[in-house]
């Protein structure tokens, strides 16, 4: 059975070292061999993967820029009215993810609009999610970077985030159409809001297979049952 690898989410982890490469030099010392820094865009690209490269550390992940977070954004890809500003992030995601060696970028839905319920702007948000995934795919691919979708629990972490559960992700995933776009399965998020991980790892890990190292075994523990793989 192969390893199973951990990379460091360095928004939640070493957070009493302030400055981002003194959590990355912290993440090695702890044994991680890769992180994730999803908020990179206050830091010179170059000083982030010196740092990395002297720590031993892979940069796994990336976010695509929140947006104005001090009017609570937290993502714009399904922000209707926010097309310009996704694709400026994203270009700006793109130089990173390349700085750094970076072969993923999750491209944050965001919320729904405050002042707007959820039902009402469902068909709008996913529509304009659509519309961007589809530009942001056709750019990744030009770099050889995977974009990812990650759904967040909206009952404790964030009750307006557009995009909650696998099977919202992975709807919008089959009308997207593109195999460079993938889920990023939090199962966290998936426990707090549909529960049942065994049945949902064996139905959505046909999307989220390519972007997990070290989860080969999974595959073979299915198969080795009879089990076939469900298509998502």
């Amino acid at each position: 059975m192969a390893p199973l690898r951990f990379a460091a989410n360095l928004d939640w982890l070493f957070l009493e070292r302030p400055a981002l490469p003194e959590r990355l030099e912290a993440a090695a010392r702890a044994g991680f061999r890769a992180a994730e820094v999803p908020g990179p865009y206050g830091w010179c690209p170059g000083l982030l993967r010196g740092a990395a490269d002297r720590a031993g550390l892979d940069l796994v992940l990336i976010n695509t820029p929140p947006g104005d977070e001090d009017k609570g954004e937290k993502g714009l890809g399904a922000v209707p009215g926010r097309q310009a500003a996704f694709r400026e992030g994203l270009a700006l995601a793109v130089k990173y993810a390349k700085s750094l060696g970076c072969p993923r970028i999750h491209l944050m839905a965001g919320r729904v609009p405050a002042g707007t319920e959820r039902a009402a702007m469902a068909l709008e948000m996913e529509a304009t999610f659509i519309e961007n995934l589809r530009y942001a795919a056709d750019i990744l691919a030009q770099e050889d970077v995977m974009g990812l979708l990650e759904p967040m629990n909206s009952r404790i972490t964030d009750p307006r985030y557009f995009l909650t559960t696998p099977h919202q992700a992975a709807a919008i995933l089959e009308k997207v159409g593109r195999p460079n776009l993938r889920l990023q399965l939090d199962i966290f998020h998936c426990q707090i809001m549909d529960g049942n991980l065994t049945q949902n790892l064996e139905m959505y890990f046909p999307l989220i297979g390519d972007t997990l190292e070290g989860l080969g075994w999974l595959h073979a523990y299915w198969e080795s049952r009879g089990r076939q793989q469900r298509r998502c």
